[in-house]
C-alpha cells in the first residue's frame, strides 16, 4: 500500500511502500498511542499520541497542527487505502513556521498528559458541541495580543492552582464559545 512519511525531524517528505496489517501503525510509531486526523480530504494522518510529552517538533499541514512523525494514508470507507496526494502536494501543505504563541503553550502543556485531539464538550445555546486542545490553540492565537497574553499567564497558574491542564482548555474553549455569540 502507498503511504506517505514525513519526518519530524528533517521534515523530509517519503513515499512508502508498506503492507497494511493489524499492527503497521503501531510498529511505525514505536507506540499503541496513535491519533488518527481526518484533515486531508480521502486521507488519514497517523501520529503519535506521545509526541507532545517527548516534545517533538510542532508543524503545521494546512491548518492542522502536527506534532512529530506523521503517516498519510488514503481512507475510502473507513479503511485504509493507498495515498492519493502526491510529494509535492503534501510538501505544498506544510508550514514549518509554528509562532511563539504556539510554541510557548505547547512548552507548557508538554508536562501534562493531555492529547491535543482528544475531544472534550462545550454548550452554546443548549447544544452540545465537541471540540478539542487543538481548535483552542487555534482559537486563541488568532485573537489580539492581550487575549493571547492572559491565555498564556493564566496556563500558568494551571499547575499551582492544581488545576488539570484539560479542564482549564476546556474553560478557555466555553470562554471562546461564549464570546461569539
Amino acid at each position: 500500500m502507498k503511504a506517505l512519511s514525513i519526518d519530524n525531524q528533517t521534515q523530509k517528505i517519503e513515499e512508502l511502500d508498506i503492507m497494511m496489517a493489524a499492527n503497521t501503525v503501531y510498529t511505525f510509531f514505536s507506540s499503541i498511542l496513535i491519533d488518527e486526523l481526518p484533515t486531508l480530504k480521502e486521507h488519514i494522518i497517523y501520529t503519535d499520541a506521545n509526541a507532545l510529552s517527548e516534545r517533538k517538533k510542532a508543524y503545521f499541514i494546512g491548518e492542522q497542527l502536527i506534532l512529530g512523525d506523521a503517516l498519510i494514508l488514503g481512507r475510502e470507507d473507513f479503511n485504509d487505502s493507498d495515498a492519493k496526494i502526491t510529494k509535492e502536494e503534501l510538501a505544498s501543505l506544510i508550514s514549518l513556521h509554528v509562532n511563539d504563541f504556539y510554541t510557548e503553550v505547547l512548552d507548557l502543556i508538554a508536562q501534562s498528559d493531555v492529547n491535543l485531539y482528544r475531544a472534550f464538550t462545550v454548550e452554546k445555546e443548549g447544544e452540545k458541541i465537541a471540540l478539542n486542545i487543538e481548535w483552542v490553540l487555534y482559537t486563541f492565537n488568532i485573537a489580539d495580543e492581550r487575549t493571547k497574553e492572559y491565555f498564556i499567564n493564566e496556563l500558568k497558574k494551571v499547575p499551582m492552582d492544581k488545576e488539570s491542564v484539560e479542564a482549564y482548555m476546556q474553560k478557555m474553549a466555553q470562554l471562546a464559545m461564549n464570546a461569539a455569540a
